[in-house]
């Protein structure tokens, strides 16, 4: 499979790169209860630098990801390098305000103040948190905003009256080409892409080689309306990336003992095959034909290069017709060509 093919989504004009790159452990702060171990400032300026060189186009990020230093960090990585030649993702539907009022000098090599995340989906807010990703990303445009995480505190009615409408005004008039929703349910975006003309859906976890609780009823539906997919968590938070006899998480939490079993089962077969689990994990989501793009985030620049070998390595259609057959994946999901 070729990661850096690209796709466009919908009629918008914005091509991304079938792998791009995740930018939650860019932060260098630890997210969702400690499970996301972030790198140092230099080293997510390498991990950035060098994805762009070998090839990735398409990098996401967001206000909540270390309260800012994500998209600062994915700024001065890609500082110097021509803007066309790159997409950028981020979100909307939280705004960062001072940790502690009157506090705000600058900290850390990104000199941003210590910042904490509030929701907020209002016209206002959806306009505010774009003008300060826009400043802290050192551009003047992204070309796809994703309403975040609005299944956290159900703001579902909010989203609907005032987030989505102000995101579609703003694609109206040209400052957004493309807007979508981010979460880790499909019910929600399901419910979103049914009601508002949306372009993209960013879903974590829930079309995975483990876990394809997407597939039946969301899948075809983003088929249907043309909404392009791009697949967060494609490793589950880590349970298919990492060594199985230790402790490992699924999403975001302790990995339960079924989902264990279950990726050992994978495992194994992958093993008949002499096939890394980490390639036939990137390699099944991007084998759906709604999925424009997968975004494993990285650690370090070997990390980062690993997943482009995972991306790119062969796989034999024996291997995905024995998930089958061991009924490890569903007989409908399709599969990448061999």
């Amino acid at each position: 499979m070729n990661p850096f093919e690209r796709v466009e989504i919908r009629k918008t004009g914005v091509k991304v790169t079938r792998l791009g790159l995740g930018g939650g452990p860019l932060s260098g702060i630890e997210l969702a209860g400690g499970l996301h171990g972030g790198s140092a400032y230099d080293e997510a300026v390498k991990i950035v630098k060098r994805a762009h060189e070998l090839g990735v186009r398409y990098f996401d990020t967001a206000p909540l990801y270390g309260a800012g230093r994500s998209e600062a960090r994915l700024a001065a990585g890609l500082s110097g390098i021509k803007r066309d030649s790159f997409v950028i993702s981020s979100k909307v539907g939280r705004v960062l305000e001072l940790e502690s009022p009157g506090k705000a000098e600058a900290t850390g090599p990104e000199k941003l103040p210590r910042l904490k995340a509030r929701f907020d989906l209002s016209a206002d807010g959806i306009k505010r948190a774009l003008d300060e990703t826009l400043s802290r990303l050192r551009t003047d445009h992204v070309e796809i905003i994703f309403l975040h995480d609005p299944d956290v505190e159900n703001l579902e009615e909010s989203a609907n009256k005032t987030a989505f409408p102000t995101l579609l005004k703003l694609r109206e008039e040209g400052l957004i080409k493309a807007i979508g929703t981010g979460m880790n349910e499909w019910q929600m975006p399901l419910r979103f892409i049914r009601r508002f003309d949306i372009d993209v859906v960013l879903l974590a976890g829930r079309y995975t080689l483990l876990d394809q609780s997407g597939l039946a009823e969301f899948m075809p539906e983003c088929e249907k309306r043309n909404v392009k997919v791009v697949v967060g968590g494609p490793y589950n938070s880590g349970i298919l990336a990492r060594d199985l006899s230790g402790p490992v998480t699924f999403n975001y939490e302790k990995a339960p003992p079924q989902q264990i079993a279950k990726a050992k089962a994978l495992k194994a077969v992958c093993d008949r095959h002499r096939v890394n689990l980490k390639a036939a994990a990137l390699q099944f989501v991007l084998g759906h034909p709604a999925v424009a793009a997968a975004i494993p985030g990285a650690q370090g620049v070997a990390e980062l290069e690993e997943n482009i070998r995972m991306a790119s390595a062969r796989i034999p259609a024996d291997l995905w017709r024995e998930l089958k057959a061991e009924k490890l994946i569903p007989p409908a999901a399709p599969v990448p060509a061999s």
